[in-house]
């Protein structure tokens, strides 16, 4: 008889600087069909193995978000992933950097909030405390990855290049949306305009959701001329792109635009993104500008 051993699970471990592209890692490993959890405590390390990787739910391949956010003494981190090891998991530390003048600016792009200032810090103290604190996990990282040069969609080659994660000769496609105030992404290849469809923004019940959620999906799905558009734009793509992956291209930006960048744009870089997976046009993965 010959005995069939099912492959170890594996277990990256994302962290680094707020900014640096954490997030687009994450979704970049959720798309390769790996187990997600951001901003895990870090001392529920082992717990959250133990549990992923029970036999009843079998999950082979895992990813958790650590950095200073969690709660935990992160010098306890070689602990914890010693306690990892001992369960028959070869973890590694993948450690996100970017340098301090590209982490202001992009925090002054998105406006976003360092998660550090409710200290009451200004942005490059709260920057510089977070990078003391982090000093451990760099310390003990496998690869570290420095994004202050690249765009979306290079990080997640470089993070699949990287770690050696299989990337085949499909097209790796970035499905982007973005509101039209604060500019066309510089690195879109097709950019379009749904700035003439309905917006939920005018229905109260809907204005605090985005496009991710249920409501607004099925508010835009049920307009004739959202359905119509989504189908002109899928038939559009469907082909052209197959011509751009034989004419060498590795990757595409497909980008959707809207007046705040939350509701029409955020349901069809979604829709047309789940539509690129289900026709097999490539490697796919989503990008929300205003809301990541």
């Amino acid at each position: 008889m010959i005995e069939i051993v099912s492959p170890a699970p594996s277990l990256l471990v994302v962290s680094g600087m707020s900014g640096s592209g954490k997030s687009v890692a994450l979704n970049t490993f959720e798309d390769l069909d790996f187990y997600c959890v951001d901003n895990l405590p870090a001392e529920l390390l082992p717990d959250f193995v133990r549990s992923a990787t029970h036999p009843e739910r079998s999950s082979q391949k895992l990813a958790v978000g650590i950095d200073v956010r969690s709660r935990g003494d992160l010098a306890n981190i070689p602990e914890w992933l010693s306690a990892v090891g001992a369960m028959g998991l070869d973890p590694k530390l993948v450690f996100f950097d970017t340098r301090d003048e590209v982490l202001l600016k992009r925090y002054a792009e998105t406006r976003r909030r360092h998660p550090l200032t409710h200290l009451g810090l200004a942005l490059a103290d709260a920057i510089a405390l977070e990078r003391q604190a982090l000093k451990p996990l760099r310390a003990l990282a496998d690869v570290i990855i420095d994004t202050s040069d690249l765009n979306v969609h290079q990080m997640r080659r470089r993070v699949i290049t990287e770690l050696g994660l299989g990337l085949h000769s499909a097209l790796s496609l970035l499905f982007e949306s973005f509101a039209y105030r604060r500019g066309v992404p510089a690195d879109a290849d097709f950019v379009f305009d749904a700035r003439g469809l309905p917006n939920p923004h005018w229905d109260a019940r809907l204005r605090p959701l985005s496009g991710r959620d249920a409501d607004v999906h099925d508010y835009l799905d049920a307009q004739d001329d959202v359905r119509r558009y989504v189908g002109q734009v899928g038939d559009f793509l469907g082909t052209w792109l197959p011509r751009m992956q034989s004419d060498t291209r590795s990757y595409v930006t497909v980008a959707f635009g809207c007046t705040g960048g939350r509701h029409r744009s955020v349901y069809l870089a979604e829709t047309l993104g789940e539509l690129a997976r289900t026709r097999g046009w490539g490697d796919v993965a989503t990008f929300h500008r205003e809301l990541d």
